[in-house]
């Protein structure tokens, strides 16, 4: 029996989701996005998860579309529309609806749609073996599953156009330099310190998390007044807590806080 295209196991209150087409360097697959959406819809519905991990197994965080899927016409035309539409794209949404916090664990190259999975991801480790490419130009397509909108947004305008018109592979150090990845680690810790981090933010009051990055991604697209006004109500709710409530109590008694995570 073969083995699926993607795994989804729980560590703590972390879920882990890896990529799991090894013998295709873990390239995108009709079942491997059905199965990341079903994985993600388990994680956001279960109120144990506090953070969602997405990975790679194999040596390769996610080299893109299978271009043999290109030759055969199974990503051709409609075909290759309603895979967007209707599959990938779909993943992309359900992690813009995802309150709770997404890291990328990227273990190896990240090339098209593998560095859109990782862009769409709201932090990203990496490996020092990891490389990250805009390649849908090399394929004469464009940036298919996101890249367009969240480069811009790491590395401004004029540095986004450069990576997606010249499809240059980016090294580690290098897409840290521009604030694509968060930090480089060595490859044999990669998943280490991808957990510290993940256990980190997990043991933060959970709510005020949720809350916390909902806000960031809201700010992007309203003006400063209306920003400030969804702050303010927010933190009214918070205000009522009870792990504010603790760690207000906790920092006056010199303690560290226990929250409960609701």
């Amino acid at each position: 029996m073969s083995k699926p295209d993607a795994l989804y196991k729980v560590e703590g209150h972390v879920g882990i989701i890896s990529l799991n087409r090894l013998d295709a360097k873990n390239t995108l697959s009709f079942e491997m996005v059905s199965l990341c959406r079903q994985f993600i819809d388990e994680a956001r519905t279960d109120d144990h998860i506090r953070i969602l991990i997405l990975t790679g197994n194999g040596d390769t965080f996610c080299a893109g579309a299978d271009i043999r899927d290109f030759i055969s016409g199974r990503l051709r035309g409609w075909n290759f529309k309603n895979f967007l539409w209707d599959g990938l794209h779909r993943m992309v949404l359900s992690l813009e609806d995802f309150d709770k916090p997404v890291i990328a664990a990227v273990n190896g190259p990240a090339m098209g749609a593998g560095m859109d999975l990782a862009l769409m991801c709201d932090m990203r480790v990496c490996s020092e073996k990891s490389q990250f490419a805009e390649s849908y130009i090399n394929m004469g397509i464009m940036a298919g599953d996101g890249g367009a909108y969240f480069l811009p947004r790491l590395v401004g305008i004029g540095k986004a156009l450069e990576l997606l018109l010249t499809g240059d592979v980016l090294s580690a150090q290098e897409a840290c330099s521009l604030g694509i990845v968060n930090k480089v680690v060595p490859h044999d810790r990669l998943m280490d310190e991808t957990m510290l981090l993940a256990e980190k933010i997990a043991g933060k009051p959970f709510l005020a998390v949720k809350m916390m990055k909902r806000a960031v991604y809201q700010a992007q697209n309203d003006t400063l007044r209306g920003h400030l006004d969804y702050i303010s109500s927010q933190n009214a709710l918070l205000s009522e807590t009870d792990d504010h409530l603790e760690a207000a109590r906790a920092f006056l008694e010199k303690r560290k806080p226990v929250f409960k995570g609701k």
